[in-house]
């Protein structure tokens, strides 16, 4: 079966559910769903924020917990593989986002990892006075940014996501950008962008949170220097699991990243006074490796075990694509605007509609078992993880949307009432 065979498919003037169960029969990842724990009743269209659970993980962390630590305790350390975990995860990672084995390393959360980063690709550049970002990118990746400008003695700019290209010049130190924007889902051409920041000498800093384990990425094409992500959205390795960092093989030498911890030391086990960086990409190695979470995101990992990407980037597709089309046919008038590009090219894996009753509906629809997540003022985020989700569960969440407005169930107080994560 062709690769982009789903998303090809002729669709019919007006959709039913007859065409989504076509589809799903077309469907060459149909069989990766058995690959996840996915409760009965439930249609799970937040795995952009909290990847499904892969079945693969109770049993590694089982062994983690009642074998290798009760048993092992600190002999695991060699004797169960636990040093390099690291250096181990990251080379699975790489396979996914276009890097070799050895650019990526998994360690501390992405906010850290990005100020590794963003610290690195100023001193590489020194005499620039500029960190650029775009208005409307991820808030921590903006707080990051401040953050290190102000530490740094430079200044961070944020221009609107149309505005990057021009505001590249000789200034820039380092240009950073969420590849998927976490809101609307809009994709950045990186190769690009990329091009066109090392034109004017700058760096580019991508965070793939958005992007790794839910579409093809392939940073060394792009030429791409710095990128971060987390390993719990796409990758499903669990709430908190270890973020993942690149860095360009041509960079490894001279990157000097801020925080020098005696995991990214050369010789940690000699125990020196004076730091020396690890060679590579261990140097973006700080402190003890989170090992429990390493573990489980290691066999949640297994999930992409042989996956053509371009099968799933098909699949991604002929999903967002078939939802917004059913919010087009099925829940015209009810006030909702998409907020996510129509064009394929420009999509992630993600459609995030607007309403001014947002937090209540996405709230009636989770107790009606429709996951889905809500992004002030007014986003209703629904991700598409195709690695577990079928044509008819989309067909079933729109019927689901499509009777919470007619019946305005969201008007129930216990829908308006804001709770802590929303």
């Amino acid at each position: 079966m062709n690769s982009a065979s789903i998303a090809s498919t002729v669709s019919p003037a007006t959709l039913d559910r007859a065409h989504c169960l076509s589809l799903d029969a077309q469907d060459p990842l149909a069989a990766r769903r058995e690959l996840f724990a996915l409760p009965a009743g439930v249609i799970y269209l937040d795995g952009n924020s909290l990847g499904a659970m892969p079945r693969a993980v109770p049993g590694r962390m089982q062994k983690a917990i009642e074998q290798e630590w009760a048993v092992g305790l600190i002999r695991s350390w060699n004797d169960a593989d636990w040093y390099p975990a690291p250096q181990r995860v990251g080379a699975r990672i790489s396979q996914l986002i276009g890097a070799q084995g050895h650019e990526v390393i998994v360690a501390d959360s992405t906010s850290v990892n990005l100020f590794k980063l963003l610290v690195a690709a100023l001193r590489l550049r020194p005499g620039r006075k500029t960190i650029l970002g775009e208005n409307g990118n991820f808030p921590t990746d903006a707080y990051i940014a401040s953050g290190v400008a102000e530490l740094s003695g430079v200044q961070h700019r944020a221009v609107s996501p149309d505005e990057v290209m021009a505001a590249l010049n000789e200034d820039v130190a380092v240009l950073t950008l969420t590849h998927v924007n976490y809101k609307s889902g809009q994709v950045y051409d990186m190769a690009a962008i990329t091009r066109r920041a090392h034109e004017v000498g700058a760096l580019v800093i991508w965070d793939l949170a958005h992007t790794a384990g839910a579409m093809p990425c392939d940073l060394n094409a792009c030429e791409a220097d710095f990128a971060v992500g987390c390993g719990y959205k796409y990758l499903n390795g669990g709430p908190g699991a270890p973020s993942f960092a690149f860095v360009a093989q041509r960079h490894h030498d001279s990157l000097r990243q801020p925080i020098t911890g005696w995991h990214g030391h050369a010789k940690p086990f000699a125990f020196g006074q004076s730091y020396e960086p690890a060679p590579g990409i261990d140097r973006m190695l700080v402190g003890t490796a989170p090992q429990m979470g390493l573990f489980a995101l290691e066999a949640a990992l297994t999930v992409f075990d042989g996956l053509d990407l371009q099968q799933l980037r098909a699949k991604s597709l002929s999903l967002t694509g078939l939802f917004i089309r059913l919010i087009d046919q099925e829940l015209a008038g009810f006030g909702f605007g998409l907020a996510t590009p129509r064009e394929d090219a420009l999509r992630g894996s993600q459609v995030s509609l607007t309403h001014e009753q947002g937090y209540a509906i996405v709230q009636a629809l989770i107790a009606r078992g429709v996951i889905g997540d809500f992004r002030a003022p007014d986003i209703l985020r629904f991700g598409f993880a195709a690695l577990y989700l079928s044509h008819a569960d989309v067909w079933d969440a729109v019927a689901t949307l499509k009777d919470v407005m007619q019946n305005k169930a969201w008007q129930a107080p216990e829908f308006m009432a804001k709770k802590a994560v929303t």
